[in-house]
Order: C-alpha cells, then structure tokens, then sequence
C-alpha cells in the first residue's frame, strides 16, 4: 500500500470516536460517522515517528504515530500496523493510545503493551474488516505515555480472529519530539 494511502487509512482510523473517547464523555451523544477529514498536515518526522495535524468535522485533530520495527510472525498477511497518541482539544482529550494492528482481533482477548517492565492492558474493538485496541484502563494512559517518552522500545502482543498470536515492536526514538509538535499544534 502507498504511504499516501497509509496516512489516509490511519486518519480515518483516528477519527472515529473510539470506546475510549465515548467513555470519557461526561454527556453521550450519537457518535458521528467515520467522517471526511482533509488531507493532513505534516507537523514532521522524528526518527520512528511523525507528527501530523488534520481538521475533522469535530474540529482539529493532532496525532504522532509509528510502524512497527519489528513483526512476528513475520510471514503473516496483514494491513498497514500502527500505533498512534492522539490530541482531540474539542474532545478535551490529549494522548489517547490506539493500536491498529492490521487484523481483526480475537473477540475477547486483551491486547498488551510493554515498555521496559511497564505492561498496560488494552481492550480491543472490530469494526468491519479492521481492528483497533484502547487502553482498558484510561488512568493508565498517562502512566504508559510517560514510559515511551523515556523508553526504548514498545512492544504489542496480540491474538488475530484466526488465533495467531502476534507480537510487534516498536522504535520509541523520537516519540517525544513527534509528540510535542502535536501537543503544540493543537494547543495542549
């Protein structure tokens, strides 16, 4: 798939209003439709991560996001992996944690993320032909955010519908600096 065609996909991705979001919302209201967002805009590239801004029908949207350095099994049909902190500023949201792990999930199986001795459990979430996963806890947000800023490497176990387990690793060079150019440009 083209890296164009990549950045679209995880934009849609992070526009859709994730389990997370609708948990932290104090009023519910009907979540929108996956919506057409505009091209998005470079903030820049760090080592392993680049940090992008985009305008969506909720307003801004900033983000950095990373692939994997490293996937097992390595033969394994996939879609594009990410993984992706997001800044909403119209959602009062800032560093919300989304894996894409190009598959369908497991239905029931949780999804892990480990820096150094640090393991944070995700839930996941299959819409369609795509998968995504979100911290389970949103207090450990914060806690696993600070951790890859000063980590590493982070790595992401988890099952595919089929029972494959999969484990991806990624680079975490960079991840402050791509995270900061989203903080700045959405204002958080």
């Amino acid at each position: 798939m083209a890296f164009a065609a990549r950045f679209a996909l995880a934009l849609c991705i992070v526009t859709a209003v994730s389990p997370a979001l609708a948990a932290r919302r104090a009023v519910r209201t009907a979540a929108p439709p996956p919506a057409a967002v505009e091209q998005p805009t470079l903030l820049g590239v760090s080592k392993a991560w680049t940090a992008y801004q985009a305008n969506s029908p909720d307003g801004k949207v900033c983000y950095a996001l990373s692939k994997p350095t490293d996937v097992l099994p390595k033969k394994a049909a996939r879609d594009p992996i990410y993984v992706i902190i997001s800044v909403w500023p119209s959602r009062n949201v800032k560093d919300e944690l989304q894996i894409v792990p190009g598959y369908l999930y497991k239905e029931g199986e949780p999804v892990f993320a480990q820096v150094g001795n640090r393991k944070t459990e995700f839930f996941s979430r299959n819409d369609a032909a795509a998968g995504s996963a979100w911290v389970k806890d949103v207090g450990d947000e914060d806690n696993l955010v600070r951790a890859m800023r000063s980590g590493s490497n982070l790595t992401v176990t988890g099952m595919t519908k089929k029972g494959t387990r999969t484990t991806d690793t990624y680079s975490l060079s960079g991840i402050a600096t791509a995270l900061t150019r989203a903080h700045e440009a959405c204002g958080k």
